[in-house]
């Protein structure tokens, strides 16, 4: 096959394209399992000023490259009423300018560090120890192929800057700037990172495969595209956490289109903005998001409360109750049975996350209303908890495998866990939090914020617990057992910060000290509760020892 063949070009521009994606995705859950709880708590901490939560936005995109992920943890904050709107709304603008940062760095032609990030990643990736380490390895390893993956996209378009048919096709989305926004759109959704369209979108302009006109428009199309990303992925959250995401999506995408047009009527010169046509594009990038910060953070409540007539509760339609999945003729085939008992297990899981989500506003704010529903979550669980053990022990009854029978009493001991992670949520914690209200009594400024931070680790687990009981992943079921060690030492040392103030004879502190530790009690109990699915599935694969988790080679 030729050199120009445009047939080799697609294969060549495809797979470094996908490698190009698949490094962004590397990068990101590196991060996001090193460090989750830090960039966490750094989205919350960063809110209390709205300029302040722009550059808690900004900084954790440029750490994560995804102003996505950004915007799905902030929304769980706002659903959550740990975040408040307009905070929210000023967080997903900054990290959509951290993304913008990001493909300026990444940009930077740096073909010598790919072999020095590949070798300093895959050498903490498979020696260390610790799990940031090799986190931390994961993501070097990403870096190298981002940049190997543009090498890649280089040499692939050298050889076609003549080719007549390519150059007349990419000469015909220049002069029809909708189309490649649309495209850039398009695309950038697909692959679900704007920051990786960008990029190749960039690339191609500097080898001369794509005018600078066509360029620009894609890039603005891989904004609205990126806002897009995150409306779908929002779908089915609260009204509060969709509302940020809406906004945001009509401010970036609304803003791409306005300055699409702009710049189409205008026609201005783009020699300011570099040298470059790939320079020009990548600049006008940045400056567009950052001008969309600028312009619309004064507005940003404003502009929450107006997507909040847009975005409503949805309407509960009559007849519709939840039928329970344990299906009773389902028992006389196991295999079928067992995933109706999972399924419900799943239910299950989920309103317990649900009841510890809103659990922890009620020592700032008692509510009545959020309490009673908390109890009747609560009474939802007792009842699954029951009706799942009796579904499994008449399972046992009909079956006479013992894989079956192992898996029943698996499941059985996963339900029991949940149903004592739904008590320490409805009774201990939500009694402990009614005695805050009622002694008028709140907790020191540093006791509330080691609350706040532990109960954001253990939702996370508590996350993370249900994605493996879903998908039975046995790396992410690891992950999950290292956190549960993590949350000990966690408590362990909270602990003993709040011995040391009360050393130091704070008022608050004293005050609240009982519930204060029973607080971080209930919390690691509903963590190991959530953990403990974790454990069939490493037990399986040979990754848990007698007494501990089997360390990879």
């Amino acid at each position: 096959m030729p050199n120009d063949s445009p047939m080799l070009f697609l294969l060549q521009v495809a797979g470094a394209a996908a490698l190009l994606i698949w490094a962004v995705r590397l990068v990101r859950t590196g991060v996001e399992r090193g460090w989750s709880v830090e960039l966490r708590r750094l989205l919350r901490k960063g809110a209390e000023r709205r300029w302040m939560a722009a550059l808690s936005g900004t900084l954790a995109a440029i750490v994560l490259q995804s102003s996505t992920a950004v915007a799905i943890l902030t929304a769980n904050f706002v659903a959550a009423g740990t975040l408040a709107g307009a905070a929210g709304l000023a967080i997903l603008l900054g990290a959509d300018l951290g993304s913008a940062i990001v493909a300026q760095i990444l940009l930077t032609r740096a073909d010598w560090l790919v072999p020095l990030l590949l070798v300093a990643g895959v050498a903490m990736f498979l020696k260390a120890r610790g799990r940031s380490l090799r986190m931390a390895g994961r993501a070097l390893i990403g870096l190298a192929l981002i940049f190997a993956s543009l090498s890649m996209i280089r040499d692939a378009t050298e050889p076609l800057r003549e080719s007549p048919a390519l150059l007349a096709g990419m000469r015909y989305l220049g002069g029809d700037p909708l189309t490649a926004f649309v495209l850039g759109a398009l695309f950038a959704w697909a692959v679900h990172s704007s920051v990786a369209a960008v990029l190749l979108f960039v690339t191609l302009a500097a080898q001369g495969v794509l005018p600078v006109a066509a360029g620009i428009a894609m890039v603005l199309g891989a904004n609205l595209g990126g806002a897009v990303i995150a409306f779908v992925l929002t779908l089915g959250s609260q009204p509060p956490a969709r509302q940020i995401v809406v906004a945001n999506l009509v401010l970036r995408g609304g803003g791409a289109a306005l300055a699409l047009l702009a710049l189409s009527q205008a026609s201005p010169s783009l020699e300011i903005l570099g040298q470059t046509p790939a320079r020009q594009i990548i600049n006008l990038h940045l400056i567009f998001n950052l001008a969309l910060v600028l312009v619309v953070l004064p507005f940003a409540g404003p502009a929450v409360r107006i997507a909040a007539r847009w975005v409503a509760a949805p309407t509960p339609v009559a007849g519709l109750e939840r039928v329970s999945a344990l299906d009773p003729a389902a028992l006389s085939q196991p295999d079928r049975a067992l995933a109706c008992a999972q399924r419900e297990l799943l239910e299950m899981g989920g309103c317990v996350e649900a009841m510890l989500r809103v659990i922890v506003k009620l020592y700032d704010d008692w509510n009545e209303t959020v309490a009673s529903a908390i109890r009747d979550r609560e009474r939802d669980v007792d009842k699954m908890h029951i009706a799942i053990k009796l579904y499994l022990a008449k399972l046992q009854r009909h079956s006479e495998s013992e894989d079956v029978n192992r898996r029943g009493l698996e499941l059985a001991d996963m339900a029991v866990n949940l149903e004592s992670a739904g008590n320490a949520i409805a009774e201990t914690m939500l009694g402990l939090a009614r005695r805050l209200d009622r002694g008028g009594t709140k907790f020191s400024t540093r006791g509330r914020e080691e609350i706040e931070d532990f109960h954001d680790q253990v939702l996370a687990n508590a996350q993370a617990g249900l994605n493996v009981l879903m998908t039975q992943n046995p790396d992410t079921a690891r992950a999950l057992v290292e956190e549960k060690d993590r949350v000990r030492d966690l408590e362990t040392r909270l602990q003993r910060s709040h011995l040391e103030r009360l050393k130091q004879g704070l008022s608050e502190s004293i005050e609240t000290s009982n519930i204060h530790q029973e607080t971080l009690r209930a919390l690691k109990q509903v963590n190991s509760a959530f953990t403990m699915v974790a454990y069939p599935i490493l037990s399986e694969t040979g990754d848990l020892l007698a007494s501990r988790l089997n360390r990879p080679k």
